[in-house]
């Protein structure tokens, strides 16, 4: 038995070690793959990174949250990557298995041979991948610190939770690959194993059917991805758009790739040409096999163009949200109603905006500290929904609504030039405004489910904004008003106060942005210092009633911000690291594949009269266009699917379309530039496998 043991155990060596140009790429892939779950686990749980900010709890959110995300959607392709190649391996081996089972070897010691290979395969690249996974853990971890703008933590340190669950994890997928070969063997004849590797492809049929529902499901998701209208409805359609574009991606190169190759060879003109003639027919025939392996392709170039253009578009953008959601170093923020509420007793007064900033710019001076310049502000908005004819309506239930809902804010003229330093000369009756679309602006006062109009406000529109004068951190469509004063404005607030009631009408909104002769870490005191000093009730003597009050820092701020964008670039770049190395190793295995596969035809067409050049000229064209119709398809994709990234960064305050587009063109020029030298890469391995 040991004798036995050793034997099957040297052969399973063996045939690793001589089809190691198919092995070697596969657990290599294992290898980082495992490395990367490594890593992903140890980041989570590292107790360093839990407590290496006190005054940043949300880093440590971020860290986890990220990584967590990371490890499944690294898992869920990595199963579909290992369960792809093995059905590679398996068919290029069985003429390998057949020919053993012939020798006289039972299926029980094809069986054990195929364990033993399982278990090598699994200590290779689980082991392997543990190890360069805790060589990198630390590289990695001060690469995201340093993107998210936190400090790395001090130490090494080895996540044992992180190794057994990495190695629990791959060993199920490799095992659940096994379950799968060794079932292929059982049902299998040694005939049909010997001759696996050579079954030819019959000619496919037209699937009318399945054909048809590709069309569909690309332009349904196609339609859903250039109609969406705001961040809230990316986000409620974005999965079903991308789960119809996949399944269209899979129809298309299955049945409508077929339907156009025999369309193309139905023209004699076209078809009976010597490159077209053996281009069409060899695609035609071989289409239904490489449709699966063409169709990932895209789909993975898809995601990462995604992916690294969607998380760089947000890390770049952040700068623009810091500068409009802070522009001071200390930012006031305060709401407040021109007139009282029942809940507000008898000791109402009118808010003091004058009051309010000399309390605090004396308190900031109090404590030593110089304020080198002070902007105040004020608005208030409301939702409403844009009508057919272009006008809003404060029912935002009305089936009449074309567009999404909207937030509209108005402010006055003399706080747009506060702001921007330009004058509008705006009239009564009058506006500039960004965002909204015709020549008036007309918003009908509806109360909300009744219906019933109680005004209308029409205003002409004399200046379109390009840049919003007024940042309002909003989730929808931002429309915003610049009216010639403020009386107009409180017209404004007391018309919405009437359509929406006192439970339920907008607040007023008044702004400071306070630049402060301070370092960080003394405005940080400042702002201890702050909440200690209101704690004394006569801090805002005078300046009337109001309902709430943000006191903000701009570091803060812009350190949280970074920490969200950073992270989600991060793991863009990790995951589309990942999901590149799975897209160029399917191409190799293909590109072995079909090498194998031309190497006869490649000789017969050679021996009916075909010279070698003509041969080569006509394969590498078929090999070119077969390539490169995934990355042109997703291309397309990407095209479609601008409109719907550019809507979900909204939900992230981004609003810079041309920063968008820069990000998705640069991405796809780039990953253009790679995908072309993996092509050179791994057509070298073809040419080698056909010409020998």
């Amino acid at each position: 038995m040991r004798n036995k043991g050793g034997f099957f155990i040297k052969l399973a060596l063996i045939s690793i070690r001589n089809n190691r140009k198919f092995y070697l790429p596969y657990i290599l892939a294992l290898v980082g793959d495992a490395a990367a779950m490594y890593i992903m686990s140890a980041l989570v749980n590292d107790p360093g990174v839990a407590s290496m900010t006190p005054g940043r709890p949300n880093g440590y959110m971020y860290v986890s949250v990220f990584m967590t995300i990371g490890m499944f959607i690294a898992y869920f392709f990595s199963a579909i990557f290992v369960c792809y190649i093995n059905g590679f391996l398996m068919k290029q081996r069985k003429k390998e298995l057949g020919l053993y089972n012939i020798l006289g070897m039972g299926k029980g010691h094809i069986a054990l041979v195929l364990v033993v290979e399982t278990v090598c395969i699994a200590l290779l690249g689980i082991g392997g991948g543990i190890a360069v996974g805790l060589l990198l853990h630390k590289l990695v971890s001060l690469v995201l610190h340093r993107m998210i703008g936190l400090p790395a933590p001090f130490g090494f340190y080895i996540s044992w939770d992180g190794m057994a669950q990495t190695a629990a994890l791959f060993a199920a997928l490799l095992a659940f690959t096994l379950l799968l070969n060794l079932n292929k063997v059982r049902v299998s004849k040694p005939i049909e194993l010997l001759r696996g590797g050579n079954v030819g492809e019959r000619e496919p049929k037209t699937r009318w059917l399945m054909t048809i529902a590709g069309v569909a499901a690309l332009g349904w998701g196609y339609y859903i991805a250039v109609t969406t209208r705001t961040g809230m409805d990316a986000i409620v359609t974005y999965f079903l758009a991308v789960a119809l574009v996949i399944v269209g991606t899979y129809c298309l190169f299955t049945a409508v790739s077929i339907f156009i190759l025999k369309a193309l060879r139905k023209n004699k003109r076209f078809y009976y040409r010597t490159g077209h003639f053996i281009g069409v027919s060899g695609m035609l025939y071989r289409m239904r096999q490489n449709a699966v392996g063409l169709a990932n392709i895209c789909i993975l170039c898809t995601m990462v163009m995604v992916m690294l253009s969607g998380t760089l578009s947000l890390y770049w953008g952040t700068a623009d949200v810091i500068d409009e959601q802070y522009p001071g170093d200390v930012n006031i923020s305060v709401r407040y109603y021109p007139q009282p509420r029942a809940q507000d007793g008898g000791d109402w007064e009118p808010f003091s905006p004058e009051a309010m900033l000399a309390a605090q710019t004396g308190f900031i001076q109090r404590q030593g500290f110089q304020v080198e310049q002070a902007r105040t502000c004020a608005d208030f908005g409301f939702g409403a929904g844009r009508l057919a004819d272009g006008s809003y309506t404060t029912d935002t239930s009305d089936r009449d609504a074309v567009e999404a809902i909207v937030t509209v804010t108005c402010i006055t003229e003399a706080d747009y030039t506060a702001r921007t330093g330009e004058t509008l000369d705006l009239g009564p009756g009058e506006a500039a405004v960004y965002g909204g679309a015709g020549d008036t602006l007309t918003i009908r006062w509806v109360v909300p489910k009744e219906g019933r109009e109680v005004g209308v406000s029409t205003f002409q529109i004399v200046r379109r904004l390009s840049e919003n004068p007024d940042f309002n951190p909003n989730i929808t469509q931002l429309v915003t008003v610049v009216l010639p004063d403020g009386e107009t404005i409180h017209q404004l607030w007391a018309l919405q106060a009437e359509v929406y009631g006192p439970e339920e009408y907008s607040s007023m909104h008044w702004k400071a942005y306070l630049n402060v002769d301070a370092s960080e870490e003394e405005l940080e005191y400042l702002k201890e210092r702050y909440w200690d000093a209101v704690q004394d009730g006569a801090f805002y003597e005078g300046t009337g009633s109001w309902q709430m009050l943000d006191w903000n820092l701009r570091s803060e701020g812009a350190a949280d911000a970074y920490g969200l964008a950073g992270g989600f670039l991060f793991l863009g770049i990790f995951l589309g690291f990942i999901l590149l190395v799975a897209t160029v190793l399917i191409i190799y295995y293909k590109q072995i594949s079909e090498g194998y596969e031309d190497k006869e035809r490649f000789e017969i067409m050679q021996k009916v009269g075909l010279s070698r050049a003509e041969v080569k000229r006509s394969i590498h064209s078929q090999i070119l266009t077969v390539f490169f119709l995934p990355i042109a398809v997703a291309s397309i994709h990407i095209l479609f699917d601008f409109n719907m990234v550019e809507k979900l960064l909204t939900m992230f305050y981004i609003h810079n379309t041309a920063l968008t587009a820069v990000c998705t063109l640069g991405t796809v020029l780039v990953f253009f530039a790679a995908y072309g030298a993996v092509y050179l890469l791994t057509a070298r391995t073809y040419y080698k496998i056909v010409e020998r």
